[in-house]
C-alpha cells in the first residue's frame, strides 16, 4: 500500500535565511514536540551543503 498524502515526502527549496527563521520558530516550541523535526532539517541541510556540486556545463 502506498503512502498517504501526509506521509509523502516533499521537496522544498528554501534559502539559509528562510531555514534559520523556521528553526528559530521551532526553537520557541517545547523540545519534545520539535526535536525530531529539527534533526531532520539539519540532516537534510548538511547533506546538501556537503554534497559535491553538479558538473558545470560548458557553453559551446
Amino acid at each position: 500500500m502506498g503512502k498517504t498524502k501526509e506521509e509523502k515526502p516533499l521537496l522544498l527549496q528554501l534559502d539559509m535565511q528562510e531555514i534559520n527563521k523556521i528553526l528559530q520558530a521551532l526553537g520557541q516550541r517545547p523540545f519534545n514536540e520539535v526535536y525530531e523535526l529539527i534533526g531532520k532539517i539539519h540532516e537534510q541541510a548538511n547533506a546538501q551543503m556537503h554534497a559535491e556540486p553538479p558538473p558545470q556545463q560548458l557553453d559551446k
